[in-house]
């Protein structure tokens, strides 16, 4: 039986730092601001200890850097933890988000119980108000705390079961504003919680139908969210032959999931937007078998559905006054008799036909048919996001998502969205001379180009889908998992989408509203 994954739990408390009695007191300081504020008031009660730091040159404030305290019981805290933040003009509520995050990590590391967080005292600004402060600390808190551990053995020498994260202030005008932004926060932080475990969880573990199901489950549990799950007879039925190609290999029969969130004031009025994800879960290539190699983090190659799933959980929590479809096409991409092989040509969703030039160019054959079904819904806009091409973890490395799309309003609320959840992505170009090369001899369309640009061919192809409807493509390869422990994120699945299209949506809500 799989162990549970570690429960981090924030909540606000109305109480100084001096005063916070936890296994763990997190303290942000700036480029020389060892002298100042807090720190001078902590340094008071603990007789010299930070000064000492800093005459030492141990600990300047600098960004990334971390120095712990050990108080001797000359506070109510055990540990203090200062988080070096820089110069306070670079700061951003994603320095502060990775500083929460880098608390957390900290302290599940020490196995500690308890942990304060002081973050947000001495860097309020017109830029970084107390709302957005409160909700940057708590998604990080949540996103540092989080260990991705089912399947492994407990031990005596095992992380705590739980974390109790308290985000604190001695002001209650201030404890008032930050619950602003904490409420969203947990919600979200919690949703990308969630998102993390089932990307994280082996292709044994999670097929089509299982993720179906978990998809059912979450949707019932979830007010105003409701769960659609298409079959491999429906999708015969719709010949969806993108969707049904890339599940041919596999035991595992491909699914579409189809989740709405409805408003409870929507009416016929009310705008229809669309995310579309991904969940290949697992992609061995198909008969375009993949090298061995690193062969096993493939089951990350559900990210984009599942970043879907935990995005349209928050979504139907915070209540924005929009519909929003979840749409999740999922299959195993697997080699056998029964394949998709390269030359065939598969007529899609649409009734486009693609000549398949290499299986393991499979993503946009799901795509296709998930994102031509959202048109059919009168989503509009549609955004979809996956891991998609090998191509842009080449031009953006391991930093950046790509974005592409067929509008310029959408590609601006995206980038604004990107900024404030810190999820970073990068605009790249999918015009008409990228379409050209994914055109066939034999059929309307080919599903690989050229040797170059593969980022934007592929974009260009799925852009074809989605007739006069405004779009917007995420290519999230590279940012979907961590290959090694980051001080502010633990190994595994990032979670990486949930808090970017969360915040999309909640903005795009805004808009409505006004």
């Amino acid at each position: 039986m799989p162990k549970e994954i570690i429960s981090v739990n924030v909540k606000l408390k109305k109480v100084e730092a001096i005063r916070a009695r936890v296994d763990l007191l997190a303290v942000a300081v700036g480029t020389n601001g060892m002298k100042a504020g807090l720190c001078q008031s902590l340094d008071k009660k603990l007789k010299g200890k930070i000064a000492a730091l800093d005459k030492l040159g141990d600990f300047k404030g600098k960004k990334d850097t971390t120095a712990v305290i050990y108080t001797d019981e000359k506070i109510p805290a055990k540990r203090l933890l200062l988080i070096g933040l820089g110069d306070k003009k670079d700061i951003t509520a994603d320095t502060i988000r990775k500083a929460a995050a880098t608390a957390a990590g900290k302290a599940v590391a020490l196995r500690a119980r308890t942990l304060a967080l002081a973050l947000h005292q001495g860097f309020v600004s017109r830029k970084l108000n107390l709302q957005t402060l409160g909700q940057s600390i708590t998604e990080g808190a949540i996103f540092g705390g989080y260990r991705y551990d089912e399947y492994k053995e407990k031990t005596k020498e095992d992380r705590r079961k739980e974390l109790s994260v308290e985000l604190i202030d001695a002001d209650g005008a201030a404890i008032r504003e930050l619950k602003k932004g904490f409420c969203t926060g947990s919600i979200i932080g919690q949703a990308q919680a969630f998102a993390r475990t089932i990307a994280n969880r082996p292709g044994n573990v999670i097929n089509p139908v299982s993720l179906a199901k978990i998809a059912k489950k979450t949707a019932a549990q979830t007010p105003h969210l409701t769960c659609t799950v298409l079959d491999e007879k429906q999708l015969k039925q719709k010949k969806a032959g993108g969707i049904l190609a890339v599940g041919s290999g596999s035991s595992n029969k491909p699914r579409l999931i189809v989740l709405k969130y409805t408003p409870p004031a929507a009416s016929k009025k009310t705008q229809t937007l669309g995310l579309v994800g991904k969940a290949i879960t697992f992609d061995s290539g198909g008969i375009s078998l993949k090298p061995g190699a690193n062969m096993q983090d493939m089951k990350f190659d559900k990210s984009g559905g599942i970043a879907v799933l935990g995005a349209m959980r928050a979504i139907a929590e915070l209540k924005p006054a929009v519909k929003v479809y979840g749409i999740i096409p999922s299959a195993e991409n697997m080699p056998s008799g029964t394949s998709y092989r390269p030359g065939d040509i598969i007529t899609t969703l649409s009734g486009k036909t693609v000549e398949i030039h290499n299986t393991d160019a499979e993503g946009r054959m799901l795509l296709c048919d998930a994102i031509h079904y959202a048109v059919k819904l009168k989503c509009d806009p549609i955004v979809d996001i996956a891991t998609l091409t090998g191509a842009c973890m080449v031009a953006l490395g391991k930093y950046k998502a790509g974005l592409m799309g067929s509008d310029d309003k959408l590609i601006k609320k995206l980038q604004t969205a990107s900024a404030q959840s810190g999820e970073a992505i990068w605009h790249l170009p999918c015009g008409d001379e990228y379409t050209a090369e994914m055109k066939s001899e034999i059929a309307d369309l080919k599903n690989t180009g050229s040797k170059w640009g593969g980022a934007c061919t592929a974009a260009s192809f799925l852009k074809e889908f989605t007739g006069d409807t405004k779009w917007a493509h995420i290519d999230m390869a590279g940012v979907d998992m961590f290959d090694a422990a980051k001080k502010f994120g633990s190994v595994g699945s990032t979670g990486f989408g949930v808090r970017l299209l969360t915040t999309y949506i909640i903005n795009a809500a805004s808009k409505v509203r006004k």
